[in-house]
């Protein structure tokens, strides 16, 4: 499809009387940031996947990547959707997370991800901060 392109994936997930509008959005954001944006999925339950392809060795490609993801998931969040339905959260979605849940339902991930596991050995830094731990 594009030799020498890595592909960045991402997903959200919207109410499905959102799913149309959001499939349009995406084609036109991707359009829009000159970026190229395959779309899969199993969009019957109103989650799809972007395999954004990019020349990693580029990074103004890279950062409007990071761009046209971070601004798909906010628009999945404005129609009440969700910044993530299967990928989950890592590392570059943990804003937009914090975003979602809001700072009651973090404390409690704090408060569950210090109680079982306390070395932090499991997925350190990932979804939760490191420094939000201590």
């Amino acid at each position: 499809m594009s030799p020498g392109k890595h592909a960045y994936s991402t997903d959200v997930v919207v109410p499905i009387s959102h799913l149309t509008e959001t499939i349009v959005h995406c084609h036109a954001l991707a359009a829009g940031m000159q970026v190229r944006a395959p779309i899969v999925g199993h969009v019957g339950d109103g989650n799809f996947h972007c395999f954004l392809l990019s020349d990693q060795d580029d990074p103004a490609e890279r950062d409007r990547v990071k761009g046209f993801s971070r601004e798909l998931a906010l628009k999945a969040q404005s129609y009440g959707g969700s910044c993530t339905g299967e990928h989950g959260i890592g590392l570059g979605k943990r804003e937009l997370m914090i975003r979602e849940v809001g700072p009651g339902a973090m404390g409690t991930m704090i408060l569950l991800k210090k109680s079982l596991d306390p070395p932090l050995i499991m997925n350190p830094g990932k979804v939760i901060a490191l420094q939000n731990l201590q």
